[in-house]
C-alpha cells in the first residue's frame, strides 16, 4: 500500500516538471474527467476565454483567409494558452493565467485553446508541446514560449512583449 502511494507522487510530481507532448488519445477518461471537474462552472468577463477554431478565426487571425501574413484581429493584446485538461504543467500554468487575467483586466485578453477539442487548430499552427503559451502584441509576430511558466515569468513577458513597458 504504502509502496503504491508513493509511486504514485513520484509519477505526479515528475509531471509537474515537465511540458506535455504528443496525442492524449491514450490517456484515461478518468484522468481528463477529474481535471474537468476542477475548471470554473462560471465565467467572468475577466476570466480567460476558451476559443474554438471558428472563434479563433473571429476573434486572434483569419488564417485561413490570409495564410500568408500574420494579422491580429483583437483590440488588446492577448496571451494564448494552449493546452489540455490531462497535462501537469498546464494545470499549474491555469492558475496563474486566471490570476493575471484579473490583475491585467482592460489591458489584455487572455484565450485558452484545448487541444484535444481543437486538434485542427492545434495542428495547423504545429502545437506538439504544452503548454504551449503565446503573446499575441498588436502589431507583429506573436512569440511563442513552451512549458510551464512561473508567474513572475509570466508577468514579466505581458509587460515586455505585450504591453511594452
Amino acid at each position: 500500500m504504502k509502496k503504491s502511494i508513493l509511486l504514485a507522487a513520484l509519477f505526479l510530481a515528475s509531471m509537474t516538471f515537465a511540458s506535455c507532448k504528443g496525442n492524449s488519445a491514450n490517456k484515461q477518461d478518468a484522468t481528463e474527467n477529474a481535471a474537468n471537474s476542477i475548471e470554473m462552472t462560471e465565467t467572468q468577463a475577466d476570466d480567460p476565454i476558451h476559443l474554438t477554431q471558428a472563434e479563433f478565426l473571429k476573434k486572434v487571425a483569419d488564417y485561413k483567409t490570409d495564410s500568408k501574413e500574420w494579422k491580429y484581429l483583437g483590440d488588446k493584446p492577448a496571451i494564448i494558452d494552449f493546452y489540455a485538461t490531462w497535462c501537469g504543467p498546464c494545470k499549474q500554468v491555469a492558475p496563474l493565467l486566471e490570476e493575471l487575467s484579473k490583475e491585467y483586466a482592460g489591458q489584455i485578453v487572455v484565450y485558452k485553446v484545448d487541444v484535444d477539442k481543437e486538434p485542427e487548430l492545434a495542428s495547423d499552427f504545429g502545437i506538439q508541446s504544452i503548454p504551449t503559451i503565446w503573446f499575441v502584441p498588436m502589431k507583429g509576430e506573436p512569440k511563442v514560449t513552451m512549458g510551464a511558466m512561473s508567474k513572475e515569468q509570466l508577468k514579466d513577458h505581458i509587460e515586455k512583449v505585450l504591453l511594452k513597458k
